[in-house]
C-alpha cells in the first residue's frame, strides 16, 4: 500500500512539473471576452481548452508537456496571435487597436528570442536582395554605398548559435528549417530525398508540432519530381510503417496535400491505404478519415445548425426543404467566387423553378464585406464570420473556395462539381 501512495505521489510530481500556464494581457478597451488556446499536430490546430477574461487578463494552463506551435484565437474580434512553447511559461502583452491586435510583446525568454530570430530572418529574405541590387547603382566609397555595404553584412552575417539545451524547439526549428526549406541557391546545399525521409524518420515528437512536416513533404515530394511522386510515397511509407503514429501522420499529411493540389488519383489511393489498416489509428488519421467520409458520395451530408440566416426561417441545413440543394463554400474575398457565383446568381430563378435550393456558408471573417456582398444573393445564407477556423472547414473538408456540393431531398450528397459551370450543366440550365 505504501508503495501505490509513493507512485502516485511521484505521478503528481510529474504532471504539476509537466504543466505550464499561458497569460495573455489586453487593454481594458479590447472588447474580446473569449479565448481559445491550441497546440498543433502536422498542419492541424488541436483546442486544449478555452478561457474566460479575468481582469484584462486570459489565463490557461496546459496540463501536459509540449514544446511546440501554440496560438490563441478570439472568436468574437476573429483576432489570431502565434507563439511557442518549451515546456515553461509564456507571458504575452498585446496592443491592440480598434479591437484588432495591432502588436504582441513577449514578455517570456523563449517568445522574446524566436520573434527577433524570426524578424531577422524576414528582413534577410525579403530586404537582403533588393539591397544587393541597389548596390549596383551606389559606389563603395559614398557615404550611402558604405552604409548599403554594413546593413548587407549585417543581414548576411551568422546569428549566434542557439544553445539546445536552454532553447530545445527553437534549436530544432531553427536547424531543420535552415537545412529542408530555406531558399538557398548553393547546390551544395540541397538535399536528397534520403536525406529527407532519414530526418522524417528519426526526429522526435517536435516534428509534429513544429510547423514543419507538411512544408517538409512538400519539398519531398518536389524533389522527385512530378513523374515519381507515387515511388515517392511509396518509398517514405515503407520506412515509416504506417502503422505507426508518424506513419498515420505523414500519411495524413499526405491525404490532405493531394486534396488541396487535387490530385485525386493519389488522394484516392492513399485515402484507400488508410481505409484499410488494420491496426489501431491515431488522432491526426482518425480526423482525416472522418473528414472524407463526411463528404463521399452518397453520404449523408452533416447537418449544420444555422448562425444568423438570411433569406430563410430555417433554423438547420436539413430545415431547408427542397428537391435537391447546392452547397457553396465561399468567400468575398475570393477571386474564383467573384467570378462564378454572378453565373449562379444569374440562372438562380430557373433553379428555383426546379425546386432547387442554394445555400451559401461563407468563410469571411469581415461582417461588413460579408453583408455587402449577400444583399445581391437571394439564397440562404450563413456565416460563422471566422474564416477558415470556422468549424465547417473540418466537418466538409473544406480545402479551398469555392467549393460546391449537390444534395438530394434526403441529403445525400450526389454530385461534387468542380467549377459553377458543372453545377449548370448538371441541371441542364447552362
Amino acid at each position: 500500500m505504501k508503495k501505490v501512495y509513493i507512485l502516485s505521489a511521484v505521478l503528481a510530481a510529474f504532471s504539476l512539473q509537466a504543466q505550464f500556464t499561458v497569460t495573455i494581457q489586453a487593454p481594458a478597451d479590447f472588447k474580446e471576452q473569449e479565448a481559445i488556446l491550441y497546440t498543433l499536430n502536422g498542419s492541424k490546430d488541436i483546442i486544449v481548452t478555452k478561457e474566460q477574461r479575468k481582469n484584462n487578463t486570459w489565463t490557461f494552463k496546459n496540463p501536459n508537456h509540449y514544446m511546440g506551435m501554440m496560438k490563441v484565437y478570439f472568436p468574437g474580434t476573429n483576432n489570431t496571435m502565434n507563439f511557442i512553447s518549451e515546456n515553461k511559461n509564456v507571458d504575452i502583452k498585446l496592443d491592440v487597436q480598434k479591437d484588432k491586435i495591432k502588436d504582441v510583446f513577449y514578455l517570456d525568454q523563449a517568445n522574446e528570442l524566436m520573434s527577433k530570430q524570426q524578424e531577422g530572418s524576414q528582413k534577410k529574405e525579403l530586404i537582403l536582395p533588393a539591397l544587393t541590387q541597389i548596390k549596383e547603382y551606389y559606389k563603395d566609397n559614398t557615404d550611402f554605398g558604405k552604409a548599403l555595404n554594413a546593413e548587407i553584412g549585417r543581414l548576411n552575417g551568422t546569428s549566434s548559435p542557439i544553445d539546445a539545451s536552454n532553447h530545445p524547439f527553437i534549436s530544432y526549428y531553427n536547424t531543420n528549417y535552415n537545412k529542408f526549406l530555406s531558399n538557398t541557391q548553393d547546390p551544395a546545399k540541397k538535399v536528397d530525398q534520403e536525406e529527407i525521409i532519414n530526418f522524417l524518420d528519426k526526429s522526435n515528437d517536435m516534428l509534429e508540432s513544429s510547423s514543419l512536416l507538411r512544408p517538409v513533404l512538400v519539398a519531398y515530394l518536389n524533389s522527385g519530381g512530378n513523374a515519381n511522386v507515387g515511388s515517392s510515397v511509396d518509398k517514405l511509407l515503407d520506412r515509416l510503417k504506417v502503422e505507426t503514429p508518424r506513419g498515420q501522420t505523414v500519411l495524413s499529411e499526405l491525404i490532405d496535400i493531394f486534396d488541396v493540389y487535387q490530385m485525386d488519383e493519389f488522394k484516392n489511393k492513399y485515402l484507400s491505404m488508410a481505409k484499410n489498416l488494420k491496426c489501431t489509428i491515431n488522432d491526426r488519421l482518425a480526423s482525416t478519415l472522418k473528414s472524407n467520409a463526411n463528404v463521399e458520395m452518397g453520404a449523408s451530408f452533416p447537418n449544420y445548425k444555422f448562425q444568423a440566416p438570411a433569406n430563410t426561417t430555417a433554423k438547420s441545413l436539413y430545415d431547408v426543404k427542397a428537391d435537391k440543394k447546392v452547397i457553396v463554400f465561399w468567400s468575398s474575398t475570393c477571386s474564383h467566387c467573384e467570378s462564378e457565383l454572378p453565373k449562379l446568381l444569374e440562372k438562380y430563378n430557373d433553379l428555383k423553378a426546379k425546386n432547387i435550393q442554394i445555400v451559401g456558408l461563407s468563410m469571411d471573417v469581415d461582417k461588413n464585406s460579408y453583408t455587402t456582398k449577400i444583399a445581391a444573393f437571394p439564397w440562404v445564407n450563413d456565416s460563422e464570420l471566422r474564416g477558415w477556423n470556422s468549424s465547417y472547414v473540418d466537418t466538409y473538408n473544406i480545402h479551398a473556395t469555392p467549393t460546391y456540393f449537390i444534395l438530394d431531398a434526403n441529403n445525400k450528397i450526389i454530385s461534387k462539381p468542380d467549377h459553377v459551370g458543372d453545377v449548370l450543366e448538371y441541371f441542364k440550365v447552362k
